[in-house]
């Protein structure tokens, strides 16, 4: 069977397209299957790289061949029909067109739009609310399956070390430690690392007892790390400067003012799976530390709300001459002020179980956050608990889907 799939950045590759593809694998392991990363602004560009690594047998199109093909003018590696396409993330219409090429029969997972409501065979949903969200997005209800949140193999997966980056770096971090994962997209790297980095340096003088490493994700390269550090971040985000440094237990930051470098590592999940705390951002990695039970602290700094990505033509707001930074800076905000709770665990459960941090930051009120729940151990284990069995019945969705998909496009 030929199966096509198109994704786009860092966190529906890891927690969309990992667990389906590893489930697809085992289940029909003759299958060929090509993923197609198509253009987006949410993508680090290394997607490509990363999905060669881990499916060395999956025929990988980066996105400037994608486009290319999609404009009918070939395309290297790029097969001529399919069984079966299938939306795992970016716009909706770089399936469509995927399907209007390759053939087969097309399928979504999470949405669809009014328009698609015939093109799809099949809309896949995370739960019921996301059912909700299809049928109001005029899928007939005949068409939407539950199969369950996917992201929650992502992460099983990736802390049993089946689908991680491969380092094998998960003793790293000691097993009471703060592990800090700071995101993916280019602006968080060149901000938010510095940012964390500085309230690293401010925890350790608050708890030298405890140790911090950083997960960072393999989208993430050692040179954009090494000109986060070198440039600091934007001066509203009060990083920290420093330098990547190779030591003998591995890569390592070492900020500028001194100290102990802290250690790096790539297999973040497995990492987090020792560590008393996560410091982090929304995005779907909440959704997987939720599954593991981990307990973290989520941190939406608006220091620079200019250089955040948002989805729409907001986005380029900043690029309009005199008038666009102030513009983007009140879009984002108001955007934000628009939700009471920001991490996906927390909108689910409808109260925080993650404890949100919001608003302009510094690392020193971030530092002393994260050393008051880290000595709160009776809080820690209440919220570890209820996030765990908060997604516990989604397991096995990608089996579930994966099973749907060959047996809808047969």
């Amino acid at each position: 069977m030929q199966i096509a799939l198109t994704s786009n950045g860092p966190g529906e590759f890891a927690g969309w397209v990992r667990p389906l593809v590893s489930a697809l694998r085992r289940q029909a392991p003759q299958s060929e299957i090509t993923l197609f990363f198509v253009p987006d602004d949410y993508a680090t560009g290394r997607e490509p790289e990363v999905a060669r690594a881990l499916f060395p047998d999956v025929r990988v199109v980066p996105a400037r061949e994608y486009v290319r093909f999609a404009l009918g003018r070939g395309g290297a590696d790029v097969p001529t029909r399919a069984d079966a396409v299938l939306y795992l993330g970016g716009d909706l219409l770089h399936a469509v067109r995927v399907h209007a090429l390759l053939g087969g029969k097309a399928f979504a997972y999470k949405f669809s739009r009014r328009r698609f409501r015939k093109t799809f065979q099949r809309a896949y949903a995370v739960d019921e609310k996301n059912v909700a969200q299809l049928l109001a997005w005029g899928t007939p209800r005949e068409r939407i399956e539950c199969v369950g949140n996917l992201a929650i193999d992502g992460a099983l997966g990736e802390a049993s070390g089946a689908l991680g980056a491969g380092a094998g770096d998960a003793d790293r971090i000691p097993s009471r430690g703060v592990l800090i994962m700071p995101g993916t997209r280019k602006h968080e790297v060149a901000n938010l690392v510095p940012f964390f980095l500085e309230a690293c340096v401010r925890l350790r003088a608050l708890a030298p007892e405890l140790p911090v490493a950083f997960g960072i994700s393999p989208f993430t390269s050692s040179d954009e790390l090494a000109r986060a550090l070198e440039g600091g971040g934007h001066p509203n985000v009060w990083g920290a400067r420093g330098r990547v440094v190779e030591g003998v237990t591995g890569l390592a930051l070492q900020p500028d003012s001194g100290g102990e470098p802290i250690p790096v590592v790539r297999d973040a999940l497995r990492a987090a799976q020792h560590a008393t705390l996560v410091l982090t951002i929304p995005g779907t990695k909440c959704i997987e530390l939720a599954a593991l039970g981990v307990p973290a602290i989520v941190c939406v700094p608006l220091n620079a709300p200019e250089v955040v990505v948002i989805n729409g033509p907001l986005q380029y707001l900043d690029r309009l001459p005199l008038i666009g930074i102030p513009l983007k800076r009140a879009a984002v905000v108001a955007v934000d002020a628009r939700f009471a709770l920001t991490a996906q665990p927390n909108i689910d459960a409808g109260e925080a179980l993650m404890p949100e941090l919001r608003g302009a930051l510094t690392p020193g009120y971030v530092a002393r956050r994260v050393a008051a729940y880290a000595a709160d151990g009776d809080a820690r284990a209440s919220d570890a608990r209820r996030l765990r069995a908060l997604y516990a019945a989604h397991a096995g969705a990608s089996e579930r889907m994966a099973r749907s998909l060959l047996a809808a496009a047969s």
